[in-house]
């Protein structure tokens, strides 16, 4: 899952998963199964992956025979519905090649040509691009929420400064478009790209990654999901600017997620100026609250934040009893209700662990900002309440995680 290799605290957790669950002095005993003991699909032809002892060598090739031809996943540890996204991604793969290996040249059948579709699609989206951000206005109106002395008014800022880049971007790439659609300027090769993406509505790398292969806006596979993506970060960024902080925000419509928990934490830790907190003292604490849609969410809590918008990959969420549960079969993402997350001094931490999980403690819940689980795009963790009968070990295996996107 992580690559077979250890290049990280969750491939060290991952294997160290492995070792305790089935490198044990139990595995070559007899009797000794990995089979789960209730799994939630029946084994292929009912068979027993066992470690058997054998005096002749036919015996093996025998018992290595009567292998099923696919592996359920949950011999592995995983949900049935992990081969369903396995499989999936492949289709996609494939689709997206066949995509990219069709020709490129109009027909000569006197229909539409593709520079004609291009120069309308680029017409409506020039139309839905939201309005630029003047930066005199903008700093004013951050001004008048108590100015850059303020860590989230600092990353407010820093959010609508990288946003207006990108529509800055986008619009300035589709006039340029539709000037060189009409001859009036020269197709060069990156414009080019751009037709073509357009044309099979997928994202122009120019509007997703800078020269050098940075980041430079979200990662989507198409322009119907990207632009949508667009819209809403607009939407959440001038609310807050116009109407004041809101309740709860949308974790996954941040460029840098990373920074607003740190802006977030740096506000808890001044209004516990006289516990002696510093920044490197202090953890995060995050709990699942009973608000299933953000918008039954009132008012902000005291301190800390309440975020929305992530998806469980891996299991579901039971909303009665505040924990995890088995994923139902071929629904391959539950939503999440909205976290409550804030800072907490180590020491305290281990109480309210200890009071709220129980002996067996919480499950680490990673969250990513895509479904591609790197360093690159991990934000943080989330402690997420398990069972003593189905431990956090069970769901490290299950590899559950928590996602900003699911495309």
């Amino acid at each position: 899952q992580y690559g077979g290799k250890i290049t990280d605290n969750l491939d060290t957790r991952m294997f160290r998963t492995y070792t305790q669950q089935w490198l044990t002095t139990n595995t070559c005993a007899e009797g000794y199964t990995y089979n789960p003991a209730t799994p939630i699909f029946p084994i292929s032809k009912n068979f027993q992956y066992t470690v058997p002892v054998f005096a002749e060598h036919k015996e093996y090739k025998t018992f290595i025979s009567g292998f099923p031809e696919v592996d359920s996943p949950e011999i592995f540890g995983l949900h049935p519905n992990a081969d369903l996204t396995y499989r999936v991604k492949e289709v996609n793969a494939l689709l997206a090649t066949l995509g990219e290996t069709q020709p490129k040249g109009g027909g000569g059948g006197g229909g539409v040509s593709r520079e004609d579709v291009v120069f309308a699609k680029s017409t409506e989206l020039m139309d839905r691009l939201p309005e630029d951000y003047i930066e005199d206005d903008y700093v004013a109106k951050i001004n008048k929420m108590g100015g850059l002395s303020i860590p989230l008014n600092i990353f407010l800022y820093q959010e609508i400064q990288r946003l207006q880049k990108v529509i800055g971007k986008a619009r300035f790439i589709l006039k340029q478009l539709q000037l060189a659609i009409k001859g009036e300027v020269v197709m060069t090769d990156e414009l080019q790209e751009t037709l073509d993406s357009l044309f099979d509505a997928r994202v122009p790398k120019l509007w997703t990654y800078t020269i050098t292969g940075d980041e430079f806006s979200w990662i989507l596979p198409t322009i119907g999901l990207w632009f949508s993506s667009l819209i809403f970060r607009d939407d959440q960024d001038r609310s807050w600017l116009n109407t004041g902080r809101p309740s709860a925000f949308a974790l996954t419509l941040f460029f840098n997620p990373n920074g607003f928990l740190t802006a977030m934490k740096q506000e808890v830790v001044r209004k516990h100026k006289a516990d002696k907190w510093s920044l490197d003292d202090v953890v995060d604490r995050t709990e699942a609250t009973n608000f299933e849609r953000v918008e039954q969410v009132r008012a902000p809590p005291a301190e800390g934040v309440y975020v929305h918008g992530l998806f469980l990959d891996g299991s579901a969420w039971n909303r009665h009893d505040n924990q995890l549960v088995e994923s139902e079969p071929k629904k391959l993402f539950t939503s999440m209700p909205v976290l409550f997350v804030t800072a907490n001094s180590f020491s305290d931490q281990l109480k309210v662990r200890k009071e709220m999980f129980g002996p067996q403690g919480p499950y680490e819940c990673p969250v990513y900002k895509y479904p591609k689980r790197t360093d690159r795009f991990f934000i943080f963790f989330v402690t997420l309440r398990c069972t003593e009968v189905k431990p956090p070990a069970h769901w490290t295996l299950r590899g559950v995680a928590l996602l900003c996107n699911t495309d």
